[in-house]
């Protein structure tokens, strides 16, 4: 974060992203808030901190992710596996960590297009 934050805004992203798990209302009164201040005034001037803080926390619980998808592997009859391996697999998705596929080109008679000559003048 580039910009300078007050004690308060900080305090309510670290709440946001620690004991209020992402609630904002809660965040805001672990950070000491008044009731009467609104959450949209509170997350309004922190939207590029808390997207950065969001980036983040996906990059850091990212191994989480890998575990539950190897629980499945070590315990494939568990009951909630589909689930937990959509939920571990989209995790990772956004995360960055997208599946590769491999496209195999093969033919018994390669074709090969040359581009057109230049004509010499």
């Amino acid at each position: 974060m580039a910009r300078e934050l007050t004690e308060k805004q900080q305090a309510f992203l670290n709440a946001l992203f620690n004991e209020a798990r992402g609630n904002p209302v809660q965040a805001k009164k672990l950070a000491g808030y008044a009731d009467g201040v609104s959450t949209t005034s509170v997350m309004a001037p922190l939207k590029e901190e808390i997207a950065e803080k969001t980036r983040d926390f996906i990059a850091t619980s990212g191994p989480t992710a890998v575990w539950s998808m190897m629980h499945v592997l070590e315990n494939p009859t568990d009951l909630g596996n589909k689930e937990k391996m959509a939920a571990a697999k989209d995790f990772l998705d956004r995360a960055g960590f997208v599946k590769t596929e491999k496209v195999e080109v093969k033919s018994e008679s390669p074709l090969f297009i040359l581009p057109p000559k230049a004509d010499e003048d």
